[in-house]
């Protein structure tokens, strides 16, 4: 039987109401779907796209059991605690060589709405981890897809932890916007102010052809506190970089000034390494 925890302080999320709040006819969105328990948002969005849906479908879950991130890593999501969310997207005026702004862009999307939202100082672990003192309270993932026939999309994938405890989160270095004295912890409020602040900075990009340096890049920027931090990155795979984190470049890969020069990532665990005195 579910606690009082459960019925009073996590309530359901109203699929009706999202869809009120969220789509119109000449929105980016076209509907909002709310499912109790799935394996992946991520997965069963990338599933529908392939099948025929259209772009603008936003998936959320109350339970996600099988939620993947960055380099396949896979986690359990706790019923009603968090956001687990995906959306299908076309960025079909944006050039491929462009796409991998769009995960950055979704981190970005997510630090100011929930600034907004909640009150919180999140900011961005590249690539596109938030954090708040320095602990993780949300994650993106985002996929391209290519269904046979069709032009390719975006599945973009957003998980927050809003009303974890604790002893519910995934590791010691995990965050919640609860842990964090945030000012709301209603999920449907931090839904809509994610969806919304994602679809402004989307139409932006795109109505730029994705040029980052039409305002995103700097945005960005200034949101990140990777940059200007001596740090190490474990690449996939093997071996690693180490060095001073200087700048993004023009496919908003993390350039490193090492021993050896700059070096520029596109990939890998980043670990913020302690202030030099």
């Amino acid at each position: 039987m579910p606690s009082r925890f459960d019925q009073l302080d996590r309530p359901p999320l109203d699929e009706r109401a999202l869809t009120r709040a969220l789509v119109r006819h000449d929105g980016l969105f076209r509907e909002v779907r709310v499912v109790a328990a799935t394996g992946s948002t991520n997965a069963d969005l990338a599933g529908l796209g392939r099948a025929g849906a259209e772009p603008g479908v936003v998936l959320v879950a109350e339970h996600q059991r099988h939620g993947r991130g960055r380099l396949d890593r896979t986690w359990q999501a706790t019923d009603r605690a968090g956001l687990t969310f995906s959306v299908l997207v076309l960025p079909d005026r944006v050039p491929s060589a462009r796409w991998p702004w769009l995960p950055l862009l979704t981190g970005l999307a997510v630090v100011e709405a929930l600034a907004r939202a909640t009150g919180v100082d999140a900011r961005l672990k590249w690539p596109n981890d938030v954090l708040i003192d320095d602990r993780k309270v949300a994650g993106v993932l985002v996929e391209r897809i290519e269904p046979t026939g069709r032009r390719p999309m975006a599945v973009v994938g957003v998980g927050i932890n809003v009303s974890n405890t604790a002893a519910e989160l995934p590791t010691p270095d995990s965050s919640s916007l609860a842990l964090q004295r945030a000012t709301t912890l209603d999920r449907s409020v931090i839904l809509r102010a994610v969806c919304r602040t994602l679809e402004s900075l989307y139409v932006a990009w795109c109505n730029e052809s994705g040029d980052p340096n039409a305002g995103l890049a700097d945005s960005y920027r200034r949101r990140c506190s990777t940059l200007g931090r001596d740090v190490r990155i474990e690449l996939p795979g093997q071996g690693s970089v180490t060095g001073r984190a200087v700048d993004l470049d023009e496919s908003g890969r993390l350039v490193v000034a090492g021993s050896a020069g700059r070096v520029a990532v596109g990939a890998g665990d980043v670990v913020h390494l302690r202030e030099r005195t």
